[in-house]
């Protein structure tokens, strides 16, 4: 096939060592909890011992909390290191990155969505392992990265950038979809019918999907797998994308510094990407350690969500015995001014969890507040008086009379041009 070929070679000058990393996960997929956390802890003290000897801002981390390589024995001992936040990377970029200039790298960079873009150079092996872990994970559900796929991702306007992105598209195999008029989907009908998966911005897919279902459009034949990344999975998005693809849509967790966090299975669980990363939960919040890259290594890293993991240590049905990422339940540092208080936002979260496990009522949602002490609640559904009812009540529980608030249903707030944000404040 022609764009096998284009793709391996591709991999060949761009990543010559995905082949080695994607075998190597195949069969560390197989391995019991043990077996990963003693690699973990294997690739751990390395990572250390680098930073110590190749970046200036580790050893002087390390130095001033008395911290040595060598103390570092067991996976409990990560504790020992400082925690780093994202605006430490940007402040601190050149002395984070690694003495160490004879790695082939990439320049990379951060969306920005949470306020600021962090750039930085990612090394062929960390990049190839990050290609290989997204790989493992499509090989769950039978796809092949050089196979027919449509792609929901942001997209420049200038003429340059549309060639290139046109020729990079052509390349792999994808085409994208940018507008969610019924006559263009009507249009690529036939170019969709021939796509094995679809990726990209869950809510735009789930936009789609919509249109799909509203208009009884046949199902696509040969999709293989639909895979939501950068945005929020939302329960309401599931009977819509499953009625119209055929398929449900599944997580993939991760950041661009990170790599990839975690990746669903068949069965429905997000599995952490244990050879690729360490990941804490601490006070709810995610801190993560990139265990595979060195020319800007990120060391118990505080990504901004909010999440929950599953302690239970039972082995997923798939048969997996990597740890699994429960819910990741919503972006940090957001704050709610109420007229005489101030709230986090992940009770957003808390209120619509809330709706659907006492009514079974899950909403697609934007909340916005432009005026301290009043919110604006966009719900897509169409809300009957005894759904708002609901709805109110579990805003009135979290706010009590601090917020006054609106409740707006039948709302359409997806946007093309960027990630969809569940709370947008311009306080």
């Amino acid at each position: 096939m022609v764009y096998k070929l284009i793709f391996k070679i591709g991999q060949f000058f761009r990543n010559p060592s995905l082949t080695k990393n994607y075998l190597f996960l195949k069969d560390s997929e197989k391995w019991s909890l043990k077996e990963l956390e003693y690699y973990q802890l294997t690739k751990l003290k390395e990572l250390v011992a680098y930073c110590y000897a190749n970046t200036t801002f580790y050893k002087n981390s390390f130095d001033k909390a008395g911290l040595k390589p060598s103390d570092i024995v067991t996976l409990a001992d990560i504790k020992k290191i400082p925690i780093i936040t994202k605006e430490q990377l940007i402040a601190y970029n050149t002395a984070i990155h690694s003495s160490k200039n004879n790695q082939k790298k990439f320049k990379a960079s951060t969306s920005g969505t949470s306020g600021t873009s962090l750039t930085f150079w990612k090394d062929e092996h960390a990049d190839s392992f990050n290609r290989a872990s997204i790989f493992r994970g499509y090989s769950w559900f039978n796809v092949k990265p050089w196979e027919r796929n449509l792609y929901f991702w942001g997209f420049q306007f200038s003429f340059l950038s549309k060639l290139k992105c046109k020729i990079l598209d052509g390349l792999q195999n994808r085409f994208r979809i940018f507008s969610f008029k019924e006559v263009v989907i009507k249009k690529m009908i036939p170019k969709i019918n021939s796509v094995t998966y679809i990726h990209g911005y869950s809510s735009m897919i789930y936009e789609v999907a919509k249109i799909y279902n509203a208009h009884q459009l046949e199902k696509p034949k040969k999709i293989k797998m639909v895979k939501g990344t950068s945005e929020k999975v939302f329960v309401a998005y599931q009977d819509a994308v499953k009625k119209a693809f055929g398929v449900p849509i599944i997580n993939e967790y991760g950041a661009a510094e990170t790599g990839i966090i975690a990746f669903e299975c068949p069965k429905g669980k997000m599995h952490i990407n244990m050879e690729g990363v360490i990941v804490e939960e601490i006070n709810k919040e995610l801190v993560v350690t990139n265990l595979q890259q060195t020319s800007f290594p990120i060391i118990r890293y505080k990504l901004g969500d909010y999440v929950i993991l599953d302690t239970t240590e039972g082995t997923c049905s798939c048969g997996m015995k990597h740890q699994v990422i429960k819910e990741v339940t919503g972006r940090i540092g957001k704050i709610i001014y109420g007229r005489t208080a101030e709230f986090p936002s992940l009770y957003f979260y808390y209120i619509f969890k809330n709706l659907g496990q006492k009514h079974q009522l899950y909403l697609n949602y934007q909340v916005q507040q432009h005026k301290k002490g009043h919110l604006t609640f966009l719900i897509e559904q169409q809300l009957t008086g005894l759904q708002q009812q609901y709805l109110s009540q579990e805003i009135i529980a979290y706010f009590e009379n601090d917020i006054v608030y609106e409740i707006k249903s039948n709302q359409h707030f997806t946007t093309t041009s960027k990630k969809q944000e569940s709370f947008i404040s311009t306080l």
